[in-house]
């Protein structure tokens, strides 16, 4: 059609005017940039702004020297409870090494006059089972006391309780070194520091050793004994739970552990064993002066009662 214009030439109306030119922040116009009226987004950062709450912030330094008090605190507690306790034990640990001597130990020919007929394993077996009867009466009367109306003082009684179970296995380990032919050499005294060393280690007397067999306990056969008195108050302290609970899983771990104990002894004393029919005339132990009764270790509260076994 003539004088029409091309479509590619036709002005298109324009929908809505130019809101201006491309001149405000990050070139938007300024109607872009929304409402700035109350309640609108702001820009400006959010500590100078004051309708929010200022927010509350502890100095570091006095907040670490806060944290150090308290630590210091602790290690000092630590410090002190475990000073105690090394104490205790050091305390318990003389007390052990005090009545090893006083221990009463049957020599053999006394032992085979007292179970006639009876092998080296069938009389250390009745060894070890009077040995763990004994074990059991002082965890069941210990446990038992924690039920009275005003419990003893615990930490006595356990120490009672370990010195009492001490001086029991001493007296294995002792006639069990008697059943097996191997009586360690030396005075009373001797032979007490060596059983001694024996009961802390769970081993048999190395008569090869020297320090074994010495009239003093050194240093480290000290830690040692210290370390196996710690270990049998721990195992002990739940038999000092109330309500008679505490007896009988006193009288079951003290046995259990008894038996434990011997088993350990014998295996190591067979590797070393001395027929009897092939021992030398041994004399006959000596009698301690001042014999400790077995009987007051393994009497039950409020009436005595004999130890088994000859114990």
């Amino acid at each position: 059609m003539t004088g029409s214009t091309p479509p590619w030439k036709r002005r298109f109306p324009k929908r809505g005017a130019d809101r201006g030119p491309y001149d405000g922040p990050h070139r938007a116009r300024d109607a872009e940039r929304g409402p700035a009226g109350t309640g609108g987004a702001s820009l400006e950062p959010a500590a100078e702004r004051s309708d929010l709450p200022a927010s509350v912030e502890v100095p570091a330094p006095a907040a670490r020297r806060r944290v150090a008090v308290i630590r210091d605190k602790a290690r000092q507690g630590a410090r002190t409870g475990g000073d105690r306790a090394r104490a205790a034990l050091g305390h318990l640990a003389d007390r052990i090494i005090e009545l090893a001597p006083r221990v009463p130990v049957r020599d053999l020919a006394t032992l085979r006059r007292q179970f006639p007929g009876l092998g080296p394993e069938e009389l250390a077996d009745k060894l070890v089972a009077g040995a763990m009867r004994g074990t059991a009466t002082v965890g069941a009367g210990i446990g038992a006391a924690a039920m009275l109306p005003v419990p003893p003082a615990m930490p006595t009684e356990l120490a009672a309780e370990v010195t009492g179970v001490a001086a029991i296995e001493l007296k294995l380990i002792a006639e069990l070194h008697e059943v097996y032919g191997v009586r360690p050499p030396g005075s009373l005294k001797q032979r007490s520091t060596a059983y001694l060393n024996s009961w802390s280690s769970e081993r048999r007397v190395d008569v090869s050793r020297p320090s074994t067999l010495s009239t003093a306990l050194n240093g480290h056969a000290k830690r040692e004994l210290r370390q196996r008195i710690m270990k049998r108050m721990v195992r002990n302290l739940p038999n000092l739970t109330p309500f008679l609970v505490g007896a009988a899983v006193g009288a079951a771990m003290n046995r259990r552990e008894t038996r434990k104990l011997a088993e350990r002894i014998r295996a190591d004393l067979r590797k070393v064993q001395v027929p009897w029919d092939a021992l030398e005339e041994l004399p006959a132990l000596e009698h301690p002066a001042d014999a400790l009764e077995m009987g007051d270790v393994t009497k039950e509260p409020d009436h005595h009662r004999p130890g088994d076994g000859g114990h």
